[in-house]
Order: C-alpha cells, then structure tokens, then sequence
C-alpha cells in the first residue's frame, strides 16, 4: 500500500523527465532530424547529422558522404562501385559509344596539348586540324603550363552540341599561332578496334569493350568480311573488360543454333533469368575461334563461356578475368550513382565464373592477376589452379567454375627476350614520346607511304632502335648494350608499333601487332587444321569426367 502513495509523485518525475529529454533533443537535433534519431540501425544517418550539429569545426557533409559511399560498397564486393557525376559521364560515354566534342585524340607533353589523330570526318577535320598540331590556347586563353591536365583539357574542348570553341594551335613548319573555330558534334567512340582479312578466307575482328553499338558494328564489320570471302572468323577479345550484358547476348545469338542456353542471371532478390539464342542468326555454322586473356572480363566472359560451353568455338590464349557478378546501376538526384551487384551470372554448363574475394580486401583482389603471373600461370598451363568444381560442355567437355574462362588452348606468353632494359623503357612512357616526336618530325615523309606495306618498307630502314637508345639515354635510361642486343626485336617492334599507330590508325596498330602475335598464330594453325569446332573428349576421358 506505501509503494501505492508514491506511484503519482513517480509518474509525474517521469513526465518531467520526458520533457526535459524531449526539449533538449528538439534544441539540438530539430527540425527533419528529429524523425531520423530511431536506433542503431540508422547508425551512419545518425552519425552524420551529429557531425553536422556537434562537430566542433565547420564541415562539408556532402564531402563526407562522396569519401564514404565507396568504403560502405568496398565492404560488399570488389564491382560494387560509386561514380561522381563526372565519373558516371565518362562511363556513359565509353558505353553509349559517343559523346559531344572536337573530335581529337591528343596526348600531353611538356605541359602542352599535342594533337595525335583528328577523327575522320569529326569537327576538327572539318574545321582544318591536323595530327602533329599542337593546341596552346582556348577561346582566346593561353592553356600552357601545369594547368594543362587531361582531365582540364577534356573539360574545356568538349561541350554540347552545336556549341563552337576557338582554339590557337602551332602547327611543324609554320609561323605563329594559327586560330581555328571548331563546332562541336557527336563523335562516335567505337567497339570494334580492328576488322580485316588475315588471309583469302579466314576474318578477323577484335572487339574493344560490349556498348549500346556493339552488336551494329559487328554486324556491319561481319557484312564486309563477308564482301572480302569469309569463310571462318576470328573474334578477339583480348584486353576486353566487358559492359553491357545485352550486347554479349547479342553477339553470342548472331552464331548459336536456335534455342541454345546463352547465359543465366540469379541474385537474392532476383529471380533467375534464362537469354537463349533465337535461331536468327546469319553465322550460326561458320568456323570460330576466341582470344582471351586475363584481361578479358564480364561481358567478354559472358559471349566467351557462352561459346564454350555450347561447343561453339574453341577459346584460345590465357585464362581470362573471372568476373561472375551483375550490376544494376542506381542514379542519385546529382547524377551520381551506385553500381550495385544484385546477382551471379552463369554459363549455360551452370557455372559461375566469379574469382574468389574477400568482402572489403580490395588490395588481394586487384594482386590477385600479379599473382597469377608470380606463379608461373602465364607460362605454363600447369601452373593454373582451379578453385571450383567441374562442369560440362553440350559435348562432354570439363569446364571449370570460379576464376575465369580457362581456354581450350592454352598459349604462354613470350617472355624470353624480356630483360630489364626493356622493362624499364615499357614502364617509362619514352617509347610513346619518342614515337610522337617522330612522327612530328618525319609525317611528311611518311605520307608518302600509302599502306601499311609501304610505311613497314619505310621504317625498317630507318634504324629506329639505335634512334631510340641515344634519345632514352639523354632522357636518364641508361644504355645496356648487351641486354638491348638480347630485346632488340622487342624495342624495333614497340617502336614501330607506336609510330604506325600515330601516323595511320588503331586499325592499322593492330594489324601491325598482330603480325608476330602468337595466339593468333595459333588460332590460325587451328583453322587451317579444321578444328575450330571442339571434339567430344575421348571416351575414357569422357568416362572419367562422368566420375567426378
């Protein structure tokens, strides 16, 4: 009965007690905060609103935010991403295959914008750049100096559409500045570096990364191999990172038979879907072979473990990537925007291809191609390891789950003419400047040259190495007579390589390359041996793989 007698005096102190808590609340988080302040599951929210009110300096919150968003994501998967706004642009740009600019591609050297191809027919043609131009002011600005970044020069020549920019340039052999007055327009970015005949029958088209226009440029690059007497094809994609899945399927449709397993997607909250090919395609029963590489991956992986594991093409080079995860992109109202992972993508044997990570070891995951090489992989195929299970081809062939697409044919990579010469020249950037001052110095000769023919006669008289040696030497790389003698052919072909790509094209670099390239050199032995279509396994193989 006492406890009773005291019971109002208790509830009203509790009364009190709220209002004291709820005033002191309301003063110092009021507003729209009030409602966020619920409990630990809002942690961050709750985290950030107190730095805003409590923090004893100003702060810039929304700064915050941008450094963090990236280490919330890093905790979940290594393709779980966060792109700026300005980021988010560039990657619709490379993957829509356009943007709106001037059409150059220029490299940046002395604090100085020099122009190294106009795009044909872009707005810089049209308006009379040329190659070997150098840019040095902007709408009437000077833009020299350590100001002259690539991200700076980017910004100031592309522009909307239809919107003009002045440009001052100096130009090899000419007097003072010449000003030219460019009307920016949509400049094509393409998919497909490369699409010529290797020979009177055999195709070859390499493609870059999977856009919007990917599939129509295959389709137009396939249309004009087939003018030149296409009988089988080589698809390369080498150096691939992938993109759009949609143009994988695509891709892998234009050669399956009908109703063929092209690839499945499921996630946790994704329901699984099945692409299967349609029977429409026009290159359903030609002769095919893929170049892969560690670099290939995602959507590169998607068309190439589609083609295996159909028993479409035999996959030729070196394990690829092993990318297995989908993302779906989610815009924020400042065009930023979170590529999130929402489920698996598996080849029709039922694999999935994705290499083993550790949610937030980012550094593991990016040595993990270092590793491979460390380990031998890249030149022995014994020395590949196998982290999942097996599966099976239509045909009975073993594939394996988890860490790429491993090849039908292994290729190792060349390494024995590598010194550390030549290492330290590849890592140094001197090759590119030394190719750029030449073709500055010589492009009027060299114009001469109206083939690939003519400008490979050209440059093998021209002595390039013993060029380029005395140019590294002055620029702090010392000469090693005897290691430059064992990476000759080495250095004369990087060399030459970079001068064709400066004066002519990226068609014609990688024709240039592709002429003592191996895996090629392979595929096409394979072609020539007819055997680009893969062969069941022998019966005691098939027998032991029915056992495992």
């Amino acid at each position: 009965m006492k406890s009773n007698r005291f019971y109002p005096l208790i509830m009203a102190l509790c009364i009190v007690l709220g209002i004291v808590i709820g005033a002191f609340y309301a003063n110092h988080f009021g507003g729209s905060r009030l409602n966020i302040i619920t409990g630990g599951s809002n942690k961050l929210t709750n985290l950030l609103h107190i730095i805003e009110d409590q923090y004893v300096d100003s702060t810039n919150i929304d700064s915050i935010v941008e450094a963090a968003i990236p280490q919330v994501l890093a905790e979940l998967d290594p393709h779980s991403v966060y792109f700026t706004a300005d980021k988010a642009e560039a990657e619709d740009e490379l993957l829509h295959g356009s943007f709106s600019g001037v059409g150059v591609e220029f490299t940046i050297r002395e604090d100085t914008i020099r122009v190294e191809s106009v795009i044909s027919g872009g707005p810089a043609e049209r308006a009379g750049l040329l190659a070997g131009d150098k840019i040095v002011s902007i709408d009437g600005k000077p833009f020299v100096g350590k100001e002259v970044t690539n991200d700076e020069a980017m910004k100031r020549l592309k522009g909307p559409k239809d919107t003009k920019v002045k440009v001052g340039v100096l130009r090899y052999g000419s007097n003072g500045e010449k000003q030219f007055v460019i009307t920016r327009g949509e400049i094509r970015q393409k998919s497909i570096g490369a699409t010529y005949m290797l020979d009177d029958h055999t195709g070859y088209i390499r493609i870059k990364n999977f856009g919007e226009t990917t599939y129509a440029e295959l389709l137009i690059a396939l249309a004009t191999l087939s003018e030149s007497g296409l009988e089988d094809l080589i698809l390369d994609l080498r150096e691939n990172g992938g993109g759009y899945l949609q143009s994988a399927v695509q891709i892998a449709n234009e050669f399956l038979p009908k109703n063929r397993l092209i690839v499945y997607t499921q996630g946790r909250r994704s329901k699984r879907q099945d692409y299967r090919s349609d029977g429409h395609g026009s290159y359903r029963h030609i002769p095919l072979i893929v170049l892969i590489n560690e670099a290939s991956a995602s959507s590169a992986e998607i068309l190439a473990g589609a083609l295996q594991d159909n028993d479409r093409a035999t996959i030729i080079g070196r394990r690829s990537f092993g990318k297995g995860l989908v993302q779906q992109e989610i815009g924020f109202p400042d065009k930023s925007r979170v590529r999130l992972t929402v489920a698996r993508y598996y080849t029709p044997s039922g694999r999935c291809i994705q290499k083993p990570y550790v949610a937030g070891d980012e550094d593991s995951y990016v040595q993990d191609l270092a590793n491979r090489y460390n380990n031998g992989e890249f030149f022995s195929e014994d020395s590949i390891k196998h982290s999942g299970k097996a599966f099976h081809t239509a045909n009975g062939r073993t594939v394996y789950e988890g860490g790429g697409i491993t090849p039908d044919i292994f290729v190792a990579e060349d390494t024995s003419n590598v010194t550390s010469y030549y290492r330290q020249i590849a890592m140094s950037g001197l090759v590119l400047q030394f190719a750029y001052s030449y073709v500055d110095a010589n492009r009027q000769t060299m114009k001469k040259c109206e083939t690939l023919k003519d400008l490979e006669a050209w440059l093998a008289k021209q002595n390039l190495v013993e060029q380029f040696v005395a140019y590294a030497d002055a620029h702090g790389i010392k000469r090693r007579n005897i290691m430059i003698k064992k990476s000759y052919a080495l250095l004369d072909r990087y060399i030459k390589s970079r001068i064709v790509y400066g004066m002519m094209s990226e068609d014609a670099w990688t024709e240039f390359v592709n002429e003592d390239d191996e895996v090629l050199a392979k595929a096409k032995e394979v072609i020539a041996a007819g055997e680009a279509f893969p062969k069941p396994p022998e019966k005691d193989e098939a027998a032991t793989n029915a056992k495992s």
